[in-house]
């Protein structure tokens, strides 16, 4: 029936492991209008212990300068997309942990990355994006050229001391993956795509290197970068943070699953009913509605008759199919692409990948949200990135993505209107986020527990961590 409610509740314990009695997300997808890939129904958990975890994790200078020592230059960084820098001489600046960078574009189209800084007397060499052929320092003139190579100098007679190949910039290990620039400061260890692993098998599917970004803005958040990230690794928060949402999200079907040291998903489901939103009266035409006039909220003079996804659900159909059909449809006249054998979750739902340690790229269909994360100049403060990239149509040119719009630190997520009901979203988690900071520094036990299952990938990244800081790190 149209308006049964897929969320028939029963207590179900897998291996151990407790789960929500609503429908669990394999069950979901199977009821979806296309069968689902292996990659979004085969479960990858493993219990991971119990055990609190330090608060000086997120306050401690200590620990900080331990992440700076002994992870960061030794983990794959997202630095940039492909069209930050489209052309020959184009450099995009990225900076994180106490580090500056040239990420710059060489002539034969491969990229360098390169420290931005003099080698004569400290100067950052560039502190805005921009074109070059030539990086000479304003402080001297000190110059290099786009490969990192020394250009020459100002009173060469006075620095017989020093050669052109000393002279050149150090550079970081370079790779690049689905649109994605990465950067490994220190070279040695796994290839970015044994890093990455099992993601590159995964987007195959959803080709990222086919998009583009269209929206791109960050802010200076008041917490530690680690506490920032956390709030989006798992869903269970919505049911107080977001309550808007729970009309046409499934909060406690999503699932946690974790892939080895580095990667892990949350799938959260929409276009269902969460299960803590009483089901009396409620129908499928009823989700769908409140979908759309949700998302339709960020518009001026939203109009259910100028929105394609504000349909009639037909008799028998769930709110999920006959949403994702409308996207299925929308998607493929936009972007001039075949979405038939799309499943309804891989247009509709948040496949929120997460790599270790601050890279969380949506995976579906629709344009995907980016997330970044980095770690201020003090353990409470970060500044948190929100990309969102959209598929180029089918046969245009690659368009150069939208440079970065950084919010001031007084200025509100809200600020952004090209972020739509996506702002409001993240200024509900900035009224958490600063007291989590402040009441970590504060906490009388000093220790934060974990569930086992909904928090297993904050669990996965702090066991990750450790593995980089040592045995100990955690006390």
């Amino acid at each position: 029936m149209a308006d049964s409610d897929p969320n028939m509740g029963r207590d179900t314990l897998e291996g151990g492991r407790a789960r929500s009695e609503a429908i669990s997300w394999q069950e979901l997808l199977a009821q979806d209008s296309r069968p689902a890939p292996a990659i979004l129904t085969e479960e990858s958990y493993e219990y991971r212990g119990s055990e609190p975890l330090d608060a000086s994790r997120y306050t401690s200078e200590d620990f900080a300068r331990l992440e700076r020592e002994k992870m960061w230059p030794h983990v794959w960084q997202f630095a940039a997309r492909e069209e930050d820098i489209p052309e020959a001489g184009d450099y995009t600046v990225f900076e994180n942990a106490g580090r500056s960078w040239l990420i710059s574009r060489q002539e034969d189209g491969s990229v360098k990355a390169m420290h931005n800084v003099c080698l004569h007397r400290g100067r950052k060499l560039r502190t805005e994006d921009g074109t070059a052929d030539k990086f000479t320092c304003p402080f001297h003139g000190f110059a290099w050229n786009k490969d990192g190579s020394f250009d020459g100098m100002p009173c060469s007679w006075d620095f017989k001391h020093l050669s052109a190949e000393k002279m050149s910039l150090p550079e970081a290990e370079v790779g690049r993956w689905a649109g994605y620039i990465f950067l490994r400061e220190e070279k040695g260890g796994p290839s970015l795509e044994e890093y990455l692993a099992p993601l590159p098998e995964f987007f195959k599917r959803w080709r990222h290197e086919e998009c583009t970004t269209v929206i791109w803005v960050a802010k200076e958040v008041p917490a530690n970068w680690k506490v920032t990230a956390e709030a989006f690794m798992e869903a269970w928060h919505t049911v107080v943070t977001h309550p808007q949402l729970l009309p046409f999200t499934g909060d406690a079907n999503s699932a946690y699953w974790i892939y080895g040291d580095n990667v892990n998903v949350n799938h959260v489901p929409f276009g269902i009913m969460s299960p803590h939103v009483d089901p009396d009266g409620k129908t499928q035409q009823w989700i769908v509605d409140e979908f759309c006039k949700y998302n339709g909220r960020s518009a001026d003079n939203y109009d259910a008759a100028g929105d394609p996804f504000a349909v009639s659900v037909p008799e028998g159909m769930t709110a999920r199919a006959a949403l994702g059909a409308a996207m299925r449809a929308g998607y493929s006249a936009q972007t001039g692409y075949d979405h038939d054998d799309a499943t309804d979750a891989e247009l509709l739902d948040g496949l929120v990948y997460n790599v270790f340690p601050n890279f969380a790229p949506w995976g579906g269909f629709m344009p995907n949200i980016v997330y970044r994360w980095r770690p201020g100049k003090t353990p409470d403060t970060c500044l948190m990135e929100v990309r969102i990239i959209a598929r180029v149509k089918k046969g245009d040119p690659m368009p150069h993505g939208v440079p970065m719009k950084l919010l001031t630190k007084d200025q509100k997520w809200t600020d952004a209107p090209e972020l739509g009901v996506l702002g409001h979203v993240f200024e509900q988690d900035m009224d958490n986020l600063p007291y989590v900071q402040d009441g970590l520094h504060a906490s009388k036990t000093g220790k934060i527990n974990l569930g086992d299952y909904q928090e297993i990938r904050i669990r996965q990244f702090h066991q990750t961590l450790d593995k980089y800081l040592g045995a100990g790190a955690a006390e």
